[in-house]
């Protein structure tokens, strides 16, 4: 089975600071033994340099995702979000672990846009476009039931 998976999560440099939020654990060693690997991040695919000024979605209708100077970088984003969103498609990708609390990664929380640190119950970019298309997301706190899911299908 495809996993795709954020490549900050994978040791791969692409968090906004230029560094990478990289797991260890066995579990996780475990989940990316039995997958075909997929790494990918929304932000740089969608133009965004590494490392980047933070960024936080400031609203969601219309979407506005703004960095902690005030630059709009909505496009980028979105741009990121559907090139994910395509390579799922033709790669017959249904499952992702996504990193946590990102403006483009973040599946169940997120940072409210005020820089402050506070999280709210919404989705990054990327992932409610995943979301919508049907294909599951889970984050780096969820691999217990990641692996659970994964054991039903193989």
């Amino acid at each position: 089975m495809k996993l795709l998976v954020s490549a900050c999560l994978l040791g791969q440099n692409v968090k906004y600071d230029g560094w990478n939020n990289q797991i260890h654990s066995e579990l996780f060693d475990k989940i990316l033994s039995k997958c075909e690997v997929i790494a990918f991040c929304p932000e740089v695919e969608g133009g965004l340099s590494t490392p980047r000024a933070k960024a936080e979605i400031k609203s969601f209708d219309p979407i506005k995702v703004k960095t902690i100077d005030n630059e709009d970088v909505t496009d980028a984003f979105e741009k990121g979000a559907q090139k994910l969103l395509t390579l799922c498609l033709q790669e017959n990708i249904t499952v992702a672990l996504m990193k946590s609390k990102s403006p483009s990664c973040g599946n169940n929380l997120i940072y409210n846009g005020a820089f402050d640190g506070t999280l709210i119950e919404q989705s990054g970019v990327a992932v409610r476009l995943l979301l919508e298309n049907g294909i599951k997301v889970y984050n780096e706190k969820e691999l217990t039931k990641l692996d659970e899911a994964l054991n039903k299908v193989s």
